[in-house]
């Protein structure tokens, strides 16, 4: 059984950054696509980022230049490294396993951008 865990949640002042981790077990983590999506109170999931096995990274216009999704196959870990964080990504963040047309998804963790 394929789990997902995530890093707890985080409050972060407006500018800084964070790092989000999901740690796989069950499996094998290089099997699979990873991915980052988060969703706001009274909005629709959206993708961040996603990352093959192999590190080919994809991100959404809307997410290129203040994201950054990365893999450490040898840890099972995923991580999404957030810069210059502003009040507007405040969001639960999940992530996402993916392989073949299996999707296993993380708890979430709430990430809060507040002064």
């Amino acid at each position: 059984q394929v789990q997902l865990v995530q890093s707890g949640g985080g409050l972060v002042q407006p500018g800084g950054p964070l790092r989000r981790s999901c740690l796989v077990s069950g499996s094998i983590c290089r099997l699979y696509t990873m991915g980052w999506y988060r969703q706001a109170p009274g909005k629709q999931r959206e993708l961040v980022a996603t990352i093959t096995g192999d590190s080919n990274t994809n991100y959404p216009d809307s997410m290129k230049g203040r994201f950054t999704i990365s893999r450490d196959n040898a840890k099972n870990t995923v991580y999404l490294q957030m810069n210059s964080l502003k009040p507007e990504d405040t969001a639960v963040y999940y992530c996402k396993a993916t392989l073949l047309r299996s999707d296993y998804w993380g708890q979430g963790t709430q990430v809060t951008v507040s002064s």
